[in-house]
């Protein structure tokens, strides 16, 4: 018996966490989805709204405590203990924007535009804003709605979708 394989043609992704590795899986997942030609959907929702909020979206940090792949130069564990103090998370977060500015990496704000520029769609979620006291101005101009989880995924039906939690 043969297995007939179709392409995929919608990615629906779900960023849930405010941390730098987290959204830029995010984006780096979203971005190389329209550059393929799939239609890409993007949800943030939780503390992922840092990501499209204007205040947040440019001062993400690294998870330094609980972190079991963090490495330290040389590739040796880094403790987790480290992370709690004081300039440790902020000094991390320093030197991982800046191999990522190395390597020419785009800043949150010019992935997303990168994103919707290639027909990608993103959305905030209804819940986290009200939990969290956004307004719709409070995000990046970019964002198409605030949708309830159920809305968002009306937006994923189809076949030959998958959907991505990040």
């Amino acid at each position: 018996m043969s297995e007939e394989k179709y392409p995929l043609k919608k990615v629906c992704i779900i960023c849930a966490k405010g941390t730098i590795e987290d959204v830029y899986a995010t984006l780096v997942m979203g971005n190389g989805a329209v550059m393929e030609g799939i239609e890409t959907k993007i949800f943030f929702t939780f503390f992922g709204l840092d990501a499209i909020t204007k205040k947040q979206m440019m001062k993400l940090h690294t998870g330094t405590v609980g972190n079991p792949a963090m490495r330290m130069p040389g590739g040796l564990p880094f403790p987790s203990i480290l992370g709690m103090l004081p300039g440790v998370e902020l000094g991390v977060s320093a030197m991982m924007k800046g191999q990522m500015e190395a390597l020419d990496i785009p800043k949150v704000d010019e992935f997303l535009e990168m994103i919707t520029a290639g027909g990608g769609e993103i959305y905030a979620c209804k819940l986290a804003m009200d939990m969290f006291k956004l307004k719709k101005e409070d995000l990046w101009e970019g964002v198409l709605g605030v949708l309830t989880v159920g809305e968002f995924y009306e937006k994923c039906d189809g076949q030959q979708t998958q959907i991505i939690f990040t």
